[in-house]
């Protein structure tokens, strides 16, 4: 497989298809353009799978499914790990592949997205070995016990702005559980998808197995939802996706995990830890430029702390470093698309006319050379803004944050309870009592108090409301993937 450059306009990608262990180009022969967000220019070419494709991937899975199913579990495990270890293995090839492809920065891609890919696949490896299923036992009477049998072809469908991430994340539970897979990873961010498949042949993952995808989703994506071979869909995106998937899928009685939206809450009471909460706030506000679907957009402060809270934070994001992804020094980039480039600044115009104060950012940042081009938003930070506006109320999911105080407890759950999302909140505060009853009363399916981003692979993850359906992560993850049939044997 080749090497991915940092900057790949002058290294165009043409990708395929991997499909029943091999390399294909797409049936029709069409292809869709990849871009490089840190300069706005042209990269390459990703197949614009159809129907086609969808239904070869199938027919691969199905075939490999009964074996797969049937191998060791040990086998199954060394396999998994073989991955973990070949994601490991190239590192700095698959961490320049996602800084080119998404604008995130190397930084974060070496130190975050690809060790954690490598760590989805060791975790779920692990698990495959420990999956136990309960038995009930009535003297003289009956034995009964639970099987959790694999499903068979399964879709996963991921987003674009942790890509290997999110893709492994889904996937690595899924082959765990002894199902085979057709994935598709976004259309924005196909690169490590695309290197991923070389390095399952290379573990010894059997052909047809793993089925990688690329296309968009009215194509590609429509097309594995409605396969009826297709027994489960996993995706991960936006609530308005999520919803569509629902419609199509549902009907067809598949089994559904939706991780969609978020505008999550981060509520900040005058007796936290200041300094850890101010650097943790500034890190949940702005990593990978606001793109990840846990940042806390919505920052609520108790009125006593508000004017010390507002000039620090200001202060802090204005130092943030911003500009090449390719710059280890730099902790923000790019935003991945000119399509989100330009909802982004047409939210941030929206709350200036809903009557919000800019306090720092606010615009495009122009970068010389190569990357004049690129995507580039300034950290943004507003305030005066009314809980019911659009801007509180719509995901943003970019470099875009809303600040308020609050007077009482009881005013700081309304608030954070006031949008139709339900991701996930944080809670700043070192009332035991405060932290305890904000805990149970937020809507959301992840709370974290006095910390931000602090995953055990071991808990549920997943929304509530207009955030999604399902959980994944440890057990929840392998007991979607897999059917539940009860068998009880009369003594």
């Amino acid at each position: 497989m080749p090497l991915i450059a940092l900057h790949t306009t002058t290294n165009m990608h043409t990708l395929a298809n991997f499909i029943n262990g091999q390399y294909q180009a797409p049936r029709a022969g069409r292809y869709l353009d990849n871009y490089a967000p840190a300069t706005g220019q042209l990269s390459g070419k990703i197949p614009d799978s159809d129907e086609q494709d969808v239904a070869l991937a199938v027919e691969a899975a199905k075939k490999a499914f009964p074996a797969w199913a049937a191998i060791a579990p040990e086998r199954r495990y060394e396999i998994l790990r073989g991955i973990a270890e070949g994601i490991e293995a190239r590192l700095d090839e698959l961490a320049a592949a996602e800084s080119s492809d998404s604008g995130k920065t190397i930084t974060t891609a070496r130190t975050v997205d690809i060790p954690r890919a490598a760590l989805n696949f060791r975790f779920f490896a692990t698990a495959l070995l420990h999956f136990a299923a309960e038995s009930h036992y009535r003297a003289g009477e009956s034995l009964s016990y639970t099987l959790r049998q694999p499903l068979g072809v399964v879709g996963c469908i991921s987003p674009w702005n942790l890509p290997l991430y999110l893709f492994t994340w889904k996937i690595a539970p899924a082959l765990a559980a002894g199902n085979c897979v057709v994935a598709k990873p976004s259309e924005v961010t196909p690169l490590t998808a695309y290197l991923l498949g070389d390095i399952c042949n290379a573990a010894g993952l059997p052909p047809g197995v793993l089925n990688i995808l690329h296309g968009n989703g009215p194509g590609a994506g429509q097309a594995i939802v409605q396969h009826p071979e297709i027994k489960a869909i996993s995706f991960t995106g936006s609530t308005r996706a999520g919803a569509e998937i629902a419609r199509v899928a549902a009907p067809m009685f598949k089994k559904l995990s939706l991780e969609l939206g978020g505008k999550n809450p981060n509520l900040i009471f005058a007796d936290c830890d200041y300094e850890k909460m101010l650097d943790t706030t500034v890190r949940s506000s702005f990593n990978n430029q606001g793109q990840i679907c846990l940042c806390g957009s919505r920052v609520y402060v108790e009125h006593s702390l508000y004017e010390r809270f507002r000039g620090d934070f200001v202060a802090a994001v204005q130092q943030l470093k911003q500009g090449d992804p390719a710059n280890p020094e730099h902790r923000l980039g790019a935003v991945v698309s000119k399509m989100h480039f330009d909802k982004v600044l047409s939210y941030i115009q929206l709350a200036q006319e809903e009557g919000g104060k800019v306090l720092c950012g606010g615009q495009a940042l122009q970068l010389p050379g190569e990357l004049a081009g690129g995507w580039y938003i300034a950290p943004t930070v507003i305030e005066g803004l009314p809980a019911n506006c659009r801007t509180n109320q719509e995901e943003i999911f970019g470099p875009v944050v809303t600040i308020q105080p609050f007077d009482s407890e009881a005013e700081a759950l309304a608030l954070a309870n006031s949008t139709e999302y339900g991701l996930s909140a944080t809670v700043w505060t070192n009332n035991l009592r405060r932290a305890q009853f904000l805990s149970e009363n937020l809507q959301a399916g992840i709370v974290w108090v006095n910390t931000w981003m602090l995953r055990d692979l071991r808990t549920p993850f997943g929304g509530v409301k207009n955030s999604g359906v399902g959980r994944e992560g440890g057990w929840e993850a392998m007991r979607f993937f897999t059917e539940t049939k009860n068998v009880t044997l009369a003594l």
